[in-house]
């Protein structure tokens, strides 16, 4: 079991996507995506520049990968059991705004983007990861962010990248904390910090697409 952890700079509700009682990384971190395994944590961390203060030490999200599959598999398994996740771009509601199934198999051999949170200047760094994510166990606490213990801060990362071998000494310590802080999971106990941009900003989608672009080229970069 591996724990890999980022600062997630842009929590927008679409990666990770914790909606539906089921949490996927689909878009974004091509290198975790591409490596990680069934079993493993994917945990990101909050920004010292966050909309709502300094939480480079406190926990956005932790998810346990309990599936993982193709992009081909994932458009295939949203149609027939999770359609919410499949965007509705033009959608008053903000959860099927960013749906992360963006990349649509059924029309052609080649996958075609959705209307969605990222435009084709993503696509091959999305592709690139390989994997979707899936977790039915997770914990996702957005603008409630919650603090990590002082033993556990050694996990925090705060540059761009990610990090997992130095991780291991703390990964069953920090499985055991926040199994027992005593929160539901599967279940979205804050809102997304980014989630008015999408309320009010109708061209977002050019914004998200060049941020978490800058974002993956540092991903790739990252050493596992």
């Amino acid at each position: 079991m591996r724990l890999f952890s980022y600062c997630l700079r842009y929590d927008d509700g679409a990666a990770p996507n914790p909606f539906w009682e089921l949490c996927t990384l689909a878009i974004c971190k091509p290198v975790i995506r591409r490596v990680a395994s069934i079993g493993d944590w994917v945990v990101g961390f909050g920004s010292t520049q966050s909309p709502i203060g300094n939480i480079a030490d406190s926990v956005v999200y932790a998810m346990k990968v309990t599936d993982k599959m193709t992009f081909q598999e994932y458009d295939e398994f949203c149609q027939v059991h999770s359609p919410h996740k499949i965007p509705k771009w033009d959608s008053k509601i903000f959860e099927y705004r960013v749906g992360d199934c963006i990349y649509d198999y059924s029309q052609a051999e080649q996958p075609v983007l959705r209307p969605s949170v990222h435009d084709i200047s993503n696509q091959e760094t999305d592709l690139g990861g390989i994997n979707v994510l899936m977790s039915r166990h997770f914990y996702y606490f957005g603008d409630k962010a919650v603090q990590l213990p002082a033993l556990l801060t050694p996990l925090v990362h705060n540059n761009q990248g990610h990090k997992s071998t130095a991780n291991d000494p703390y990964v069953d310590e920090f499985v055991i904390w926040i199994d027992k802080l005593g929160y539901t999971p599967n279940q979205v106990h804050g809102e997304p910090q980014l989630k008015n941009e999408f309320i009010f900003n109708p061209h977002i989608n050019g914004c998200c697409a060049g941020r978490n672009l800058q974002d993956n080229d540092a991903d790739e970069r990252s050493n596992c």
